[in-house]
């Protein structure tokens, strides 16, 4: 039988690259997905007959537009933008703006389709989406991060609105670039909506959302241990990145009674046997958020080790939280993980690990949340956001808090349902698939052909 749904998958995924040449990220996310669904759907020919999976692996819609500006020399550049409409079956299209130099079609086609999943596994009515642009706003004054984002959204308006398209921020984009675009759209549709997620909490935005994806991430580790009777308390802890997803991962893990070693940058990591407590954080957090410096510098100050163009991987620990970008852990760090003792791993980046990764961690059998479930927090948190501007209210830090809790349970729950296996072992990776696609095919399914 294996053989069969092999060659299925095989057949499905020749299609994919087919109609979707050169984009590796897209190629990726959607067999990862496939391998997990096509079993599934086999034994529901309802989804099979009306071959919702081979909807959902093509956006709606897809806007690809120029964005020129003005820079500080009075010279014009001139940038792409993207915005990836992937599936409105259960909501308004929801997820980020990425502005970094490597942004492409294929990269936003792969975060669109995961955030489909995502978004249907928080609970909340939300589809999914992704954009961004090619601009790079490391380096650039503030005024030229304005005159693109104002040209920006000079285009994107015409396609968003809080009932038909919401971005949030992502890599690049945070709250002086939300700021920006906000502004924007609302000169130029002449109103106050909630129109974007992750905007300031003056005007609109939600109390712990810069938190709410590394709280997340630490949340669903606990309730994967719980599973065993276990919990963070005592626990050594690798995270790697260092911008807010690894910044709050590494709060809630120290006040859940763990003990965080790593943290990284572009430049390498940073290995602190003694552990980043709330003092050695709150130097970390402005030495990134407002001196923009190097991840050496805490070496240097706190006399760690530092390992230059290294992941921290390699370090010996219980728990690993990959919180940096996709694709940082590949089979044999994984297999180094593994070997060094790490049972949990909890992803609070996008798809972090290679598929040869994620084979590793389930050969092995450790707790391993995929980031569709594991990083769910900060887009759940974003659809919070939309709730309260919908209501005109706001929620105190305690009451987002709490939700956001609840919804990572609530993941959790939906994963075991769908992916524990005659032995008991739970394969978060099936249920998390699973879980998230059957809400989206029984909205298709009642929607028609949409």
């Amino acid at each position: 039988m294996a053989n069969v749904f092999d060659q299925k998958l095989n057949d499905f995924m020749a299609k994919i690259i087919a109609k979707n040449p050169s984009e590796m990220e897209f190629h990726q996310a959607v067999h990862e997905v496939a391998e997990s669904l096509i079993p599934f759907i086999e034994e529901h020919p309802k989804y099979k007959d009306a071959k919702i999976l081979e909807r959902m692996a093509e956006p709606e819609r897809v806007i690809l537009f120029r964005v020129p500006w003005l820079d500080d020399k009075g010279e014009v550049q001139i940038n792409r933008g993207y915005r990836i409409e992937m599936n409105s079956a259960i909501g308004p299209y929801k997820g980020g703006l990425r502005f970094h130099p490597t942004v492409n079609l294929g990269i936003l086609k792969f975060l669109a389709f995961e955030q489909v999943l995502k978004n249907s596994l928080t609970t909340l009515p939300m589809g999914g989406g992704k954009g961004g642009s090619d601009f790079d706003p490391k380096g650039k004054s503030d005024n030229e991060v304005m005159k693109f984002t104002q040209s920006f959204m000079s285009e994107l308006f015409r396609h968003i609105g809080p009932d038909t398209d919401v971005p949030a921020g992502d890599i690049g984009v945070g709250g002086r670039e939300i700021g920006f675009l906000f502004g924007q759209y609302k000169r130029l549709r002449n109103e106050f909506t909630g129109v974007l997620t992750g905007k300031g909490r003056e005007w609109g935005g939600s109390l712990i959302r810069p938190e709410a994806t590394g709280y997340g991430c630490t949340y669903f580790a606990e309730e994967m241990l719980k599973t065993r009777n276990d919990s963070l308390k005592g626990k050594v802890v690798t995270v790697s990145g260092s911008g807010n997803v690894a910044q709050y991962a590494v709060e809630k893990v120290t006040q859940l009674g763990g003990k965080v070693v790593t943290l990284s940058d572009s430049s390498g990591f940073i290995h602190d046997p003694k552990g980043i407590d709330a003092d050695k954080l709150a130097y970390m957090m402005n030495l990134k958020n407002v001196k923009r410096g190097r991840i050496k510098e805490y070496a240097d100050k706190y006399g760690c080790e530092f390992y230059e163009g290294k992941r921290p991987w390699m370090i010996k620990c219980d728990v690993a939280l990959p919180c940096a970008t996709q694709n940082e852990v590949n089979e044999e760090d994984a297999k180094t993980l593994v070997a060094n003792g790490c049972f949990v791993v909890s992803e609070g980046a996008n798809m972090p690990s290679t598929p040869g990764a994620v084979e590793v961690y389930l050969k092995a059998k450790i707790l391993f949340g995929p980031g569709k479930a594991a990083n769910a927090g900060g887009v759940a948190v974003s659809g919070l956001e939309m709730t309260q501007n919908s209501m005109r209210l706001s929620w105190t830090r305690e009451e987002v808090d709490a939700k956001l809790h609840q919804i990572m349970r609530d993941i959790h729950e939906t994963c075991v349902k769908y992916g524990k296996d005659a032995d008991g072992f739970i394969n978060y990776v099936n249920g998390a698939n699973i879980g998230g696609f059957v809400k989206v095919a029984e909205a298709m399914l009642a929607q028609g052909l949409v």
